[in-house]
């Protein structure tokens, strides 16, 4: 999920009364609830690199349990530097080193727990085991989320300052209203998949592979729909539309699309482009497509992207070119990565 809505979730932890629990609580809930994302430094890399490390090892066990502690020293040496400088808020709460830690983890393992629920995917147990994990369910950014969150931290803030005994369950309001969404765009997603694959098989004669159920931004009852087939030549990807209010719910979208890459091109180009290693690492649904270069050169150019990805809004992000020069089987490959589409 977006920052801000991992940043809200903290706040909202805060106000369901947990900030009250030691000195610093609220800040320590909205800092743990980011903190996996110290990933971010990846995009620094250029290329496809990051795709690769992101939403890895620091989503992972290990980082589970050593980011929380890492952030309880910092919180309780900014506290001792506050006192000693006399900076330190005299209306704050003592810190309570227990609760702290406490306040620590529940922040932190918010993070993957929400980044779970889209389609891009996170690897819950780097670095033990690098498969990737995915909910379908909420979009990244999500308005009503963001909706509930904001709502629910504003009014309990302000029934706070006006002393208010009841200021605790706008918050709490807001927590049960977001995980029943939660639970209701789950199951819209497994009722989407099932409709799509009968869909499918009707129409193909053939079971797919996978289906994906993406979400899409504010309609929460449709996704865009997406499958794979094995085909003669091998992966066909099909694409279409639900609605949960159609009563055709599944609409088809279009022809099948065929990767047409041999797979031993696919394993020149991947030894070969380290950008396209960590493409395909990352990738769910790829799509291969080979072209022949005009002219009088014998290059042989390969696109790859993603099924989930192909919006023109967000398709440069996640799509690639590799370029093999003219070889015979005797001589070195080297591949040129282009990023995005040129």
């Amino acid at each position: 999920m977006d920052n801000l809505t991992h940043s809200l979730a903290g706040a909202v932890l805060g106000q369901l009364g947990l900030k009250k629990k030691t000195g610093l609580g609220m800040a320590t809930l909205i800092i743990a609830a980011n903190i996996p994302d110290i990933d971010a430094f990846a995009t620094l890399l250029g290329g496809f690199q990051h795709l690769a490390l992101r939403r890895g090892f620091t989503h992972g066990p290990i980082a589970m349990l050593v980011l929380p502690l890492m952030l309880t020293g910092i919180m309780i040496w900014f506290d001792g530097w506050q006192t000693r400088g006399n900076k330190r808020p005299s209306d704050r709460l003592p810190v309570h080193k227990g609760w702290l830690l406490a306040l620590a983890y529940i922040g932190t393992l918010s993070h993957p727990a929400l980044d779970w629920l889209n389609s891009y995917g996170v690897r819950l147990l780097e670095p033990f085991s690098s498969q990737w994990y995915y909910g379908d369910t909420i979009f990244i950014i999500d308005i009503w989320i963001w909706a509930a969150l904001i709502a629910g931290v504003w009014i309990s803030r302000r029934r706070e300052k006006k002393g208010r005994a009841d200021w605790q369950r706008p918050a709490w309001i807001s927590f049960a209203a977001i995980c029943a969404y939660i639970i209701a765009n789950g199951l819209i997603t497994g009722k989407a998949e099932k409709d799509t694959e009968l869909a499918v098989e009707y129409r193909t004669g053939s079971r797919p592979e996978q289906v994906v159920a993406n979400p899409v931004p504010v309609t929460f009852w449709r996704r865009d729909m997406i499958w794979q087939l094995v085909g003669p030549s091998g992966y066909q990807y099909g694409e279409g539309k639900f609605d949960l209010f159609r009563s055709e719910p599944v609409q088809w979208n279009g022809e099948l699309i065929e990767n047409n890459v041999p797979p031993e091109t696919i394993a020149k180009v991947r030894e070969n482009d380290s950008d396209v290693d960590a493409f395909l690492f990352w990738s769910r649904m790829p799509i291969l497509q080979q072209m022949e270069s005009t002219g009088d050169d014998t290059d042989i150019i390969v696109d790859f992207s993603d099924m989930r990805f192909r919006d023109p809004l967000v398709a440069d992000r996640f799509s690639l070119q590799a370029r093999l020069p003219g070889y015979s089987d005797d001589q070195q490959i080297e591949t040129e990565t282009e990023i995005g589409e040129e």
